[in-house]
């Protein structure tokens, strides 16, 4: 089971890293806070002294087309909100 889906870099995490040096995930439904940990600590080598965690339910989207009014839902996640250790950072634009 991946732990770890994707890192969120939006303008409001960017902030948060800024000002925090806290980073978001979005992590599986399943796993818990010391999961994530793990994870986050194995993955970028780094320490982490906190661990946030947020669920989503996905949200009713409708639009109209040309065969009438379509209604659909967009997926629900988990969102991980991480702290690490004075003096570690991740970069996530290291690989790209």
């Amino acid at each position: 089971m991946e732990i770890v889906i994707k890192p969120l870099v939006t303008e409001k995490m960017n902030s948060l890293t800024e000002k925090l040096n806290r980073y978001g995930f979005i992590v599986n439904k399943e796993s818990n806070k010391i999961e994530v940990k793990n994870a986050i600590e194995k993955l970028y080598n780094v320490k982490v002294t906190d661990v946030k965690t947020f669920r989503y339910t996905g949200k009713v989207k409708s639009r109209n087309t040309k065969t009438g009014l379509v209604v659909g839902r967009t997926s629900s996640f988990k969102k991980a909100i991480v702290s690490l250790k004075i003096g570690d950072s991740i970069d996530f634009y290291s690989n790209i």
